[in-house]
């Protein structure tokens, strides 16, 4: 992705929560410059993978196969002590834009349409060699009312509805095309998108980058070390 892409990508989303009076918090809007003042008492932010996240899953095609995402909060795996027992994110899709078929191994998530647009889900099981069932019915959660769904059957979900996802649950997630910019909230178990995403197909989980223009903002996995 050029930067000058992902700059655009992350304008829209601060002019899209605006809009709906989504604020988010302090080091949302802190420059590169000023990341490089930042003092260990930050550390969480920086260990936890906390702030902006924008990628077209090495797609090339950001406006069909991508998302903006910010972590507001995190935990950490390894260093317990260092975050908290759970995530929440902010997904924000423009009309049409997807995140391509996965599963998590250890993650259970809500997914929760925020407004602004129509939230479409497809769903499947996972097979015991990590494949795709096409046969077998889902059985999910949405907003806590157990549902039975067909394998890819597209659920639409209005704002204020959500669905829970459980671990080796293949889907995918997509605004609907005739509508607005998406928001969509993610309040999930500790996330690691090193090691617990499980794509159908090959993908790359962050962009590389081509600097074109000066960064908006950093994104979380672009931060330099905290000074002591």
């Amino acid at each position: 992705m050029k930067r000058s892409e992902i700059n655009a990508a992350i304008q829209l989303a601060l002019d899209t929560l605006q809009r709906h009076q989504f604020h988010l918090p302090p080091f949302a809007h802190w420059s590169a410059k000023e990341w490089e003042s930042v003092r260990e008492e930050s550390e969480r932010i920086r260990i936890n993978g906390l702030g902006w996240d924008i990628t077209d899953f090495g797609s090339g095609k950001f406006d069909a196969i991508g998302a903006v995402l910010f972590t507001l909060r995190n935990g950490n795996v390894s260093e317990p002590a260092k975050g908290t027992p759970y995530a929440e994110k902010l997904i924000i899709f423009k009309p049409g834009q997807c995140i391509p078929f996965h599963f998590h191994w250890v993650k259970t998530e809500d997914i929760i349409n925020r407004g602004g647009g129509v939230l479409c889900v497809q769903l499947f099981n996972a097979l015991p060699d990590d494949s795709i069932d096409t046969v077998t019915p889902v059985e999910i959660f949405c907003d806590a009312v157990r549902r039975t769904v067909q394998p890819g059957e597209k659920l639409e979900l209005q704002p204020g509805e959500s669905i829970t996802l459980t671990p080796r649950t293949y889907h995918n997630l997509f605004a609907a095309e005739d509508k607005g910019v998406l928001i969509c909230g993610e309040v999930s178990s500790v996330n690691d998108d090193s090691v617990d995403n499980r794509f159908a197909e090959p993908t790359s989980r962050f962009a590389d980058i081509e600097e074109d223009e000066i960064p908006l903002r950093l994104l979380c996995n672009e931060y330099p070390p905290c000074k002591g």
